[in-house]
């Protein structure tokens, strides 16, 4: 039977259509090439790069504080450090790997190898830490975790054997380790503050922190590693974190497959961050800790014409250099069992006693309801209903005007005219110092639980139970639900003394705090201001405040006593806010003492008022130096 041969026609169609499909065949592969050689070419150098190259940043050293004279308050120190880099002890890794694995053949044993490789690299870091052991007279031993969380997140970092050297300690690396040691000495910085536990609250202190940022050194897609920076925590440290950062620096290396280092191709020196000017006098905040004491307390100092606070003390406080390069699980316990951690100066909540008076006066005088002409009779109580509230003289005062109440700390002039302004006047005048809210002052954690009552306050906090006369009669004195902290007092003291409010600072340059509000009238006649301050300065010459005055000048000032529960037990406070010099205000003054001695009558006379005085003695007359009475 005979094939019949194909026709033209036919094998042309089926010739085209295998043309066709080796066309679309080298259309694909041409396709697929361009789009990995033109389009994809990004990609596969980004790849290229994370697999070849490791980025590593060193963040810059912070920058300094200083007072308001030029004093180094926080600086850094020198930070040296024993170091190996893993990276350089590949051959010894081998070699140990190697003996260990034999070894364990020799006696049966299955060999593990990940096992085997982490007991090799832990056995040739522990022969380096017995160098330094033998050097030292220590016994530290390296622990395996430590070594591989290091060997798989930080391998191109150097590994401290031996963090924070004595003096003595590097001295003695440096003369016997040999030349070619991988043992390496390193220098970091760490915080130093001179003045050790001076200002400790207000200037705050530091931590270390992997949160860094990378500057300007490029190569953000790449595998980063990063020293450990530093992040403030608390007080001016934490509060102008921003600006005390150092610019970070670092490196970028080219690495072999396995992660190691093989050759530097980009370094960026780390800068310094920035200076931070404050307006504490050392040499005054010196003085208020050394008269504090062994108190428990805080005192405050303020320039009045501007609002700088000039001191900031708290006690018990603690010595910043203890908390740096870190804080041991030791000292944070200490400073935790004595309270230290607190800033009682803007976190102490207390009643404010008598001094608070003086925001009583300034009501009454705004509501036309006291004068100096007024004179009220003590005979040493005043009955509210059935209940007798006490003065502290239980003898009386007789009749006294306000400039005599003031002088003589006379609680029934207050209780009296107390109940005439009202609750709702008391209240609002305490809001106009800003009594119920925070200062805004520039360190991070102020209390916002200041606490000014009214009927409504009440209402809510005890379900429904009203305002009775005798809660008015004691916010008059400045004891019931009245809480207020040091600093806020102290500037009401200042706004006696200049009149005008104003909001207070730690810093120098006012363009770092863009948010401070302007000073605010104090919407009194002049003289009524006087009587105010009359009065104290009568207290200051020959009544309750008269310890707060020094040789060669007047103190003008209140202070005040209060009753509260501590731990369960009864605790007299000690108060005493004041200004000096009495005729030509320079600074305000405000101390707070928690467990003032309970046999004194004036307590804040006999114990605030000669802390204030040697703050005082310092500002204005800096020769002269006495011990707290």
């Amino acid at each position: 039977m005979k094939h019949r041969a194909p026709t033209e026609p036919n094998y042309i169609h089926r010739l085209n259509l295998l043309y066709l499909v080796l066309f679309l065949c080298m259309a694909t592969l041409i396709g697929g090439l361009a789009w990995r050689q033109l389009i994809l070419t990004e990609d596969y150098l980004a790849a290229e790069e994370r697999q070849n190259y490791r980025r590593i940043l060193k963040p810059g050293p912070r920058g300094d504080i200083f007072d308001r004279n030029g004093e180094l308050l926080v600086g850094n120190r020198p930070f040296f450090s024993a170091t190996v880099y893993l990276n350089e002890l590949r051959p010894d890794f081998r070699r140990e790997f190697i003996r260990v694995l034999n070894e364990r053949r020799e006696r049966g044993l299955s060999p593990d190898r990940y096992q085997l490789a982490t007991e090799a690299r832990r056995n040739v870091v522990q022969r380096y830490q017995n160098k330094i052991n033998q050097i030292l007279g220590t016994r530290d031993i390296v622990e395996s975790t430590r070594i591989e969380r290091h060997f798989s997140q930080s391998l191109l970092l150097p590994y401290p054997l031996k963090r924070d050297l004595e003096p003595w300690e590097y001295a003695r690396l440096i003369e016997q380790l040999p030349v070619d040691s991988p043992i390496q000495i390193i220098t970091d910085t760490a915080r130093y503050y001179p003045f050790g536990e001076a200002a400790a609250h207000v200037l705050g202190y530091v931590t270390d922190s992997q949160e860094i940022s990378p500057g300007d050194l490029p190569g953000e897609q790449l595998l980063t590693f990063r020293f450990e920076g530093k992040v403030g925590r608390t007080g001016l440290e934490a509060y102008f974190d921003h600006h005390l950062q150092g610019i970070t620096g670092g490196e970028i290396w080219s690495v072999d497959p396995g992660g190691f280092q093989h050759e530097r191709v980009v370094f960026e020196q780390p800068r310094a961050g920035k200076s931070l000017l404050t307006t504490l006098d050392v040499r005054l905040q010196q003085a208020a800790e050394e008269a504090l004491g062994d108190y428990t307390g805080a005192a405050v100092a303020i320039d009045i014409a501007t609002g700088e606070v000039l001191a900031m003390a708290s006690k018990p406080n603690y010595n910043l250099n203890d908390l740096t390069p870190f804080i041991s699980f030791t000292v944070d316990a200490v400073i935790r069992e004595e309270g230290g951690w607190l800033n009682r100066a803007t976190q102490g909540l207390y009643p404010p006693g008598s001094t608070f008076k003086i925001v009583t006066a300034t009501a009454g005088l705004r509501a036309g309801l006291i004068d100096n002409e007024m004179k009220i009779n003590c005979p040493g109580y005043y009955r509210v209903g059935r209940r007798i509230f006490r003065c502290h003289n239980r003898a009386g005062h007789g009749r006294e005007n306000l400039v005599e109440s003031i002088r003589d700390s006379c609680n029934v002039f207050f209780y009296e005219r107390g109940l005439a302004i009202g609750i709702n006047r008391l209240a609002e005048e305490a809001r106009f110092y800003n009594l119920h809210q925070p200062t805004g002052i520039e360190i991070p954690g102020e209390t916002r639980r200041s606490l000014v009552p009214d009927r409504d306050w009440k209402s809510r906090r005890f379900y429904g139970e009203s305002w009775f006369d005798g809660d008015t009669a004691n916010m008059s004195i400045g004891q019931g639900f009245l809480l207020v902290t040091p600093l806020q007092m102290t500037l009401v003291a200042a706004a006696i003394a200049d009149g005008y409010l104003r909001q207070p600072t730690l810093v120098k340059d006012p363009s770092m705090s863009p948010n401070r509000k302007p000073p605010k009238h104090m919407e009194l006649p002049e003289e009524q201001l006087n009587w105010i301050r009359e009065g104290m300065t009568e207290a200051g010459i020959r009544g309750t405040a008269r310890r707060a005055s020094g040789p060669g000048f007047t103190a003008a000032g209140k202070t005040g006593t209060a009753q509260v529960r501590k731990d369960g037990r009864p605790t007299t406070l000690a108060w005493y806010i004041g200004y000096a010099p009495a005729d030509n205000p320079k600074i305000a003054v405000a101390v707070m003492i928690e467990g003032a001695p309970s046999g004194e009558t004036l307590a804040g006379g006999g114990t605030s008022a000669p802390i204030a005085r040697r703050i005082f003695e310092t500002y204005l007359q800096p020769t002269v130096t006495t011990s707290v009475e």
